[in-house]
């Protein structure tokens, strides 16, 4: 049975993500870092220009407790300038 898609379509294949997949934050080592940044972009309408420092502190975090892989700032989309 289609359950409402064309019978000849292809099968979707997912793929993974591009940097794959990290931990989730259980015990909330990082959340005081996450709740600055959304509040951050809460005040700024959601323009992150200005709470790029409170991204990178963020992930600098994550990466600190092995949340997410160890990668440098350059290659996360933060280039050296005055909010990096």
């Amino acid at each position: 049975m289609s359950f409402g898609r064309p019978p000849n379509t292809t099968s979707f294949t997912a793929s993974p993500p591009d940097r794959g997949s990290f931990p989730l934050d259980h015990d909330g080592e990082c959340k005081q870092a996450m709740l600055e940044y959304m509040e951050c972009l809460k005040e700024n309408k959601a323009i992150n220009g200005a709470c790029r420092d409170l991204s990178k502190a963020y992930l600098k975090c994550r990466m600190e407790r092995d949340l997410m892989a160890k990668d440098d700032f350059k290659n996360l989309g933060f280039t050296s300038g005055p909010n990096t």
